[in-house]
């Protein structure tokens, strides 16, 4: 019998081609016109937002708020939000447009992104990529997929059996730190993608990675969704100790990260250990 929380996942999901739908089309007339000197604010943490984050934001908020009544639902562009004690419970995590660097240097890596946690862990997660054409979803413990944003055509994902003698990584293309250069170095590995956003999540779910480390800063709303959709396609995501990746912290504020298919063997170097 599935738990409460499981069939909340599953009616998550099932809102997910009409929701994306309706985020991408707000997503992609933005970015038809979008420029650096129009249209784009600067927050206190100096990161970009645009008009685009506050459409996409509202048009989500509403629909779990309209759908899912009772189920605390924290976003990153609502502040009032980040006050939420999620360390109990089921709670959303929305993180409207992802990626918003790219989205504004016309890169096509941009996603739109909804978790279901509870107790911190992922339950299910949508991740869109609206100038990309497609969504992945998946809830834990029955699987993940890839869906086609204009024919609704779906196709099931799971990560790949990996070569731990010639990895594939794919790492951050606008926040690639020197610890993830010196993790990369001490490790067997064959390629190396760069990509923005939770696609590289997406990339491991469908067998496209095996790897994606993260020695940065990031917020739980980054990475809760395209997390979810990675354990439901078969992978995992720890910390460096290799301890399970939890959410609800202080801040909604996010240590670093391993994200890894099934079977992948890497060495840690002593300079990147707690």
């Amino acid at each position: 019998m599935l738990t409460h929380s499981h069939q909340q996942g599953r009616r998550l999901t099932d809102f997910a081609l009409p929701w994306m739908r309706e985020a991408s089309e707000i997503a992609m007339r933005h970015y038809a016109t979008i420029d650096a000197g129009s249209g784009v604010m600067t927050k206190d943490d100096n990161s970009p937002l645009t008009l685009a984050d506050l459409e996409i934001d509202r048009l989500i908020a509403e629909r779990l708020e309209s759908r899912f009544a009772g189920i605390p639902v924290v976003t990153e562009e609502q502040a009032s939000s980040h006050a939420t004690d999620a360390g109990s419970g089921m709670f959303f995590l929305v993180d409207p447009l992802d990626g918003t660097r790219e989205f504004i240097s016309k890169r096509d890596e941009f996603t739109v992104n909804i978790a279901l946690l509870e107790n911190g862990t992922p339950v299910a997660g949508i991740v869109a990529a609206p100038a990309l054409g497609c969504l992945y979803c998946g809830v834990a413990g029955e699987g993940a997929e890839k869906i086609d944003l204009a024919t609704g055509e779906r196709s099931a994902v799971s990560v790949a059996v990996p070569d731990n003698a010639a990895l594939r990584v794919v790492a951050s293309r606008s926040h690639l730190t020197e610890e993830t250069r010196i993790f990369i170095e001490a490790n067997l590995v064959a390629a190396t993608k760069n990509a923005g956003s939770s696609l590289k999540f997406c990339l491991l779910a469908a067998g496209e990675a095996d790897l994606y480390p993260r020695f940065g800063p990031t917020m739980e709303w980054d990475t809760a969704a395209g997390h979810a959709v990675l354990a439901a396609a078969g992978g995992h995501v720890t910390d460096v100790e290799g301890n399970a990746f939890t959410y609800g912290k202080p801040e909604y504020r996010n240590g670093w990260f391993i994200a890894a298919s099934r079977g992948v063997e890497y060495t840690l170097p002593d300079v990147l250990r707690p």
